[in-house]
């Protein structure tokens, strides 16, 4: 096992769990072998301390459950968030990985009745806030090894690090359930009851080429810092966390050898917003009063320290609304960490326009020698460290998600090229049977939906192109404000107080919220009555839906105009990601 890639078994945490509660406490009990602790959570004094199984009282109800993410404090009080249902991933390298399926919030409260009506609407509110974002699929965990870390951050740590507990070791930046876990991490005698849970992707795929085994695992790990939905979490914020970073890891183990590459993915790194607007597309603004500089800096100060160089694929386009953006990101590149950035501006829609997939080689050949440069982390069989990856590809669309990802699984597949054949796990006569073999995976659905292999777009892929665009539509305006919320109270964006009076859900809509779309509804209904229902004669029918039809049209277009009045907006944080 590579230099601090496996956790001290003393410090792992420990797993399954048995949830036995009584009306005044919780008590976890880690049902490992030999496991004689457990968790005593009271639930008046809200206080977490250690006791023995002879400790448990025989009257509890218990019930089995896989794990703890954590515990979060709404209006009625404190709730213990629990994992009740895991599904079995595969091993990483001896250790078990799941994935959340199932998960409950338990009060820690017997009643709500002491809350008033407005208390318990927003304590049902929270609370739907809180499964919205459960019930989101994509967390991951493992009871003894770190999953917030690649293999070459692993690879590079003090004995001391491998003495830590999970909790501890964990990078922050992937830590999903962190802010839940507060009281337990400041506890350190409480740390095997709990473990880091991380949101992304990850699969692990056994695979067999002329009698040769290998597996082939690609693990994405999203940041909590900055999260959020696709228009309401643009650009960085003072800290220089760019919205919806991503890091994915591809990892390819051979006879006990093992190869990693890394890419990573973010928002364009300076002060931009993009509000719905009830458009299909909003224009993008740019922030002109900020300066762009300081948080751009600590980003790639950042990005350097931890991935070493980094070269940004720019896949914006590069006339339109998207033209101002790919301009000031270049901008700022040319006069900031100049010798340790390489900027490629791609412009995907117009290079790829009427289905010319294949000039996507252009961009892979363009990098193929700064990727040979980079490299990627390698072990051989008997753990000895073979290379290390010098720098990464950090690529960008507008919402880092399907131009991003076409480009990302491109460079992945080159570099698994390489991978196998360091491996000695595919001869590169075997390369090309391989290639009709394994298919690259997302960790969303991508909405150019194409052969990687062949480079063409299928029919099937132009209707679900169709559909998923439908989709984001309707979440964009209407549904991504209580999405967006949900994001913030999980993560601790916004806590709750239970002394204050009205929360910020109880924000009052303008007039023209609650009457223009009635009005427009009418109008519209009318017009189609008068179209069914004809008068005595055509220009009265003429005249009627003529009137209805511009009453309808007119208050179309005044809710147009006013469009970010009308569209679903986050409630609970008001800062310069709203904007």
């Amino acid at each position: 096992m590579v230099n601090g890639a496996e956790v001290n078994h003393a410090n792992a945490a420990s797993f399954p769990h048995c949830k036995h509660a009584t009306p005044e406490k919780f008590y976890i009990e880690a049902c490992d072998d030999g496991a004689n602790d457990v968790l005593v959570i009271d639930r008046v004094s809200t206080e977490m301390t250690l006791a023995g199984i002879k400790d448990i009282p025989p009257s509890g109800v218990t019930r089995p459950i896989c794990g703890i993410m954590g515990t979060v404090r709404l209006v009625a009080g404190m709730y213990l968030i629990v994992i009740t249902r895991k599904r079995k991933v595969g091993d990483l390298f001896g250790h078990t990985v799941w994935k959340a399926l199932e998960f409950d919030v338990i009060s820690y409260k017997k009643t709500i009745l002491h809350l008033t009506d407005f208390q318990m609407q927003d304590n049902k509110a929270f609370l739907s806030m809180l499964r919205n974002v459960l019930n989101t699929d994509g967390f991951y965990f493992c009871t003894d090894y770190d999953l917030t870390h690649t293999q070459q951050r692993l690879s590079n740590t003090s004995p001391d690090f491998q003495e830590m507990s999970l909790l501890e070791r964990a990078d922050q930046r992937f830590m999903w359930n962190g802010n839940l876990l507060r009281e337990i991490t400041a506890q350190p005698e409480l740390h095997k009851f709990a473990f880091p849970v991380i949101h992304g992707f990850i699969v692990m795929n056994p695979c067999c080429i002329n009698g040769k085994v290998f597996e082939w695992i690609l693990i994405s790990r999203r940041s909590c810092f900055r999260a959020g939905v696709r228009y309401y979490v643009r650009g960085i914020d003072s800290e220089g966390h760019a919205a919806n970073f991503v890091e994915t890891e591809q990892i390819v183990q051979y006879n006990n050898a093992r190869v990693s590459f890394v890419q990573t993915r973010g928002s364009m790194p300076f002060f931009w917003s993009q509000r719905p607007n009830l458009k299909y597309k909003p224009k993008p603004q740019i922030s002109t009063d900020t300066n762009h500089m300081d948080g751009f800096r600590r980003h790639f100060e950042s990005q350097v320290l931890i991935y070493g160089k980094q070269v940004i694929l720019n896949l914006v386009n590069q006339k339109g609304s998207e033209l101002p953006l790919e301009q000031a990101f270049a901008k700022m590149v040319n006069v900031t960490l100049a010798s340790l950035l390489r900027y490629i501006a791609f412009d995907f829609h117009k290079e790829c326009s009427k289905m010319r997939w294949h000039r996507l080689q252009i961009l892979v050949d363009a990098v193929s020698d700064m990727q040979e440069e980079f490299g990627y982390f390698m072990v051989s069989s008997d753990g000895k460290v073979m290379s290390e990856q010098s720098g990464t590809f950090r690529s960008n669309c507008m919402d880092c998600l399907d131009r991003t990802n076409v480009i990302q699984s491109l460079l992945a597949r080159r570099s698994l090229q390489s991978q196998l054949q360091d491996t000695y796990a595919v001869e590169k006569a075997d390369w090309l049977y391989f290639c009709e073999y394994v298919q690259l995976c997302a960790s969303t659905a991508v909405t150019f939906t194409f052969d990687l292999r062949t480079g063409k777009r299928t029919h099937w892929g132009l209707v679900m192109d169709g559909w998923n665009s439908m989709i984001r539509y309707y979440k964009n305006n209407f549904s991504d404000g209580f999405r967006q919320d949900s994001i913030d109270l999980f993560l601790g964006n916004y806590t709750v107080d239970e002394t204050d009076g009205l929360t910020p859900l109880h924000m009052q809509k303008d007039w023209k919220f609650l009457l223009l779309p009635v009005i427009m509804v009418v109008a519209f209904s009318m017009c189609i009555i008068c179209l069914l229902m004809a008068g005595d004669t055509w220009t009265e029918t003429l005249a009627y839906v003529l009137f209805w039809g511009m009453a309808s049209a007119l208050t179309a277009a005044v809710i147009v105009v006013n469009g970010r009045e009308f569209v679903d907006a986050p409630k609970l944080v008001q800062k310069e990601k709203m904007d």
